[in-house]
């Protein structure tokens, strides 16, 4: 089985306004959802604000989150902007113990397919650790096609994707297009909290999730239901509140207000980026309460 398949739980990370990281505060999260039953744990992805940390806090927040995990495999977060950067992370990552890295192709300058494959070239032969190509156009403003895709699984560069919901919600489709195309052994995977039943129903192979890393056994019941429909779409209805907050307001927001209303710990959102109104908080609180989360 492959290393991104399942479900992959996506903590925040602590860190203060000057984005120093809390790394006793980041090894709790990460213990907390250790214990559960998760596939993995995704670290410095975009609900772990990892283009808004240095180098050296990055490598700081990877080494107390792999350390506080145990046997739970960890997917690193290796996104920058220069190729040379992301060949720093990946080996970082790998020497720290790492079981796989999450790619974004992240750029100031838009970037053509032929940019993104010299650098997943790049990424490749500087570790031996499985890739995770990290779709996500919405930040990057690259959105990986199909053609692509399967090029670069077809070379062995990427072992597994980290899909948004595609355009037309159509996940049936789209998998099983997929499943003609890559390895076998190729997982195809989505993010997407607030939308992911119908990909879980769809049949994919992983769900990439920012609720996971924070409210995890509401995660865990999804993704376990994936064989009984009905109990997954009577669950994922009972989260609608929640959901709608993620639409609202953008789900790695709404999960740091979580953290602290969980009494985790206190974490702040990495300037410029603002926190949630008290309105928007007080219907955070009301949708936990709903779902039966806050005592």
């Amino acid at each position: 089985m492959s290393i991104f398949s399942g479900l992959s739980a996506f903590p925040v990370t602590p860190a203060d306004e000057q984005g120093i990281v809390d790394c006793d505060l980041m090894g709790r999260l990460v213990e907390r959802l250790a214990a559960r039953d998760v596939s993995s744990i995704g670290i410095l992805g975009s609900t772990g604000g990892y283009m808004y940390l240095s180098t050296q806090e990055r490598k700081r927040a990877l080494e107390s989150a792999i350390e506080a995990a145990g046997s739970k495999p960890v997917v690193a977060g290796v996104g920058a902007l220069r190729s040379s950067d992301v060949c720093e992370y990946t080996k970082h990552a790998e020497q720290a113990g790492a079981a796989g890295v999450l790619l974004a192709p992240v750029s100031y300058l838009p970037l053509t397919d032929a940019d993104v494959t010299s650098l997943f070239e790049d990424a490749y032969e500087s570790i031996g650790l499985p890739i995770c190509f990290y779709n996500n156009p919405g930040t990057t403003h690259f959105n990986l096609s199909e053609q692509l895709l399967v090029r670069l699984a077809e070379r062995k560069l990427i072992d597994a994707v980290k899909n948004p919901p595609p355009a037309d919600l159509d996940y049936d489709s789209q998998l099983a297009r997929l499943a003609t195309r890559v390895p076998a052994e190729f997982s195809a995977g989505y993010s997407g909290d607030a939308m992911i039943a119908s990909a879980i129903k769809a049949g994919s192979d992983s769900w990439y999730s920012v609720v996971a890393g924070t409210l995890p056994d509401l995660a865990v019941d999804l993704w376990n239901a994936r064989k009984d429909h009905s109990r997954l779409l009577e669950l994922d209805s009972a989260l609608d509140p929640l959901w709608s907050l993620f639409n609202d307001y953008g789900g790695i927001r709404v999960m740091y207000e979580v953290v602290g209303m969980l009494g985790l710990g206190s974490v702040k959102l990495p300037r410029p980026l603002l926190p949630l109104s008290t309105d928007a908080c007080e219907q955070i609180e009301l949708a936990l309460a709903s779902i039966n989360v806050l005592d």
